[in-house]
């Protein structure tokens, strides 16, 4: 049996826990529990959480674990001196070590990202990539593997991580399975982008939220203005001008970064060549593909699905 252990310490994030979910219901999913799951702390005992709930925990023992996760704080906290030799001691005895959301500054405090490609929350990655230059901080991703050291974005990005794990350890069906018991999405690629282009656009009106789902279910076509205009029962000039005002973009801009979105996932699954994506996202051929990736992500279009594949072999 694999023992997972779950690092918790005073003011800890309970959504951390999440992830200790996907691992409860693999063991269901199988004939015998596969995953033994247990919490520690360096002192043992109750240890409370940011939202004031309670979790028995047990003291720091043996480091040898299968995983040893890391969970994430509200705000930054510095791991003491014991808890660091324990970090330490698990990454040369266990086969994996991971943190969730701003357990990357455990990890950074204990210099076991050093080197490392690593990712978190988006709204702290920046001070830890200024304060730990050494790692090689890539803050728009949902979790990153980098040889035995896992490391994932805020949130629910832990349990993406946590069906990663499940999926390398017992394969996808296992991990499929877990995702359709827990409804959720099997899974959000690694690689994928922490941001939604319908989120950061947070259109306000039912209209403009009506066009920019006619969008979403229909970028394979022109996607025009007027048809936009249409979807949302406005004139085209009405539109323009209401779309740009909710949203701060113009209905080309916003429809690119639709489009930029699906193209990256499906670049991420592999499964279609990149003339593929681009006719099936509207780009209508790779190299207008190719400049909106680079206007989005600083990479082409080769880069991210090379990034996504490496993770995935790792």
């Amino acid at each position: 049996m694999q023992r997972i252990a779950f690092l918790l310490y005073p003011g800890f994030q309970v959504m951390s826990l999440a992830a200790a979910s996907v691992f409860e219901f693999a063991n269901i999913g199988v004939r015998e529990p596969i995953y033994d799951i247990s919490y520690v702390s360096e002192t043992g005992g109750r240890i409370v959480s940011s939202i004031g709930m309670a979790v028995e925990t047990i003291a720091f023992g043996d480091p040898a674990l299968d995983t040893l996760i890391i969970s994430g704080a509200p705000a930054e906290v510095v791991p003491t001196e014991g808890e660091r030799r324990f970090m330490q001691a698990a990454l040369a005895a266990s086969r994996r070590l991971a943190s969730i959301c701003t357990g990357a500054y455990f990890l950074a405090h204990a210099g076991l990202l050093d080197g490392r490609r690593a990712t978190t929350h988006w709204s702290v990655a920046r001070d830890i990539q200024t304060r730990f230059p050494r790692i090689k901080m890539e803050e728009d991703r949902i979790f990153i593997i980098d040889g035995p050291v896992w490391t994932s974005a805020g949130m629910t990005a832990g349990v993406d991580l946590a069906l990663a794990m499940v999926e390398k350890d017992r394969g996808i069906d296992l991990a499929r399975a877990v995702a359709k018991k827990l409804v959720v999405y099997h899974r959000r690629a690694g690689g994928q982008s922490q941001f939604s282009a319908l989120l950061e656009m947070e259109p306000k009106s039912d209209r403009i939220q009506n066009a920019l789902a006619y969008a979403k279910g229909n970028l394979r076509t022109p996607l025009s203005v007027e048809q936009l205009a249409e979807a949302a029962h406005l004139s085209p000039r009405q539109f323009s001008r209401a779309f740009r005002s909710e949203t701060g973009q113009s209905p080309a801009k916003a429809v690119e970064n639709l489009r930029v979105e699906a193209a990256r996932l499906m670049m991420e699954e592999g499964r279609h060549s990149i003339d593929v994506v681009a006719q099936e996202t509207g780009f209508a051929d790779r190299e207008r593909m190719r400049r909106a990736f680079l206007r989005a992500f600083g990479q082409p279009p080769q880069v991210i699905r090379r990034n996504a594949q490496r993770d995935s072999l790792a």
